[in-house]
């Protein structure tokens, strides 16, 4: 699944990585590395960009430059 798919509140995990661009390479400096369990705050009204929080940090990313990131959404607890 892709960052660029999950609605708005939704939480995932990184899981792997299908491509190694530099963005992606990027994306992994800053922290979104594997196992990082992150939330959707925001969604634009077009649906790109996405803002992302992890690691108690907001980061505003589009969808193409995320595609390379392979994520598990988290399912809620009740």
């Amino acid at each position: 699944m892709k960052i660029g798919e999950l609605k708005q509140g939704a939480k995932a995990q990184v899981v792997g990585y299908c491509d190694r661009t530099d963005c992606v390479m990027r994306l992994q400096e800053m922290g979104l590395t594997l196992g990082t369990e992150f939330q959707v705050t925001k969604i634009a009204p077009l649906g790109d960009p996405i803002e992302i929080c992890f690691r108690c940090q907001r980061l505003v990313v589009r969808g193409k430059e995320c595609d390379g990131i392979e994520i598990e959404p988290m399912v809620a607890e009740q």
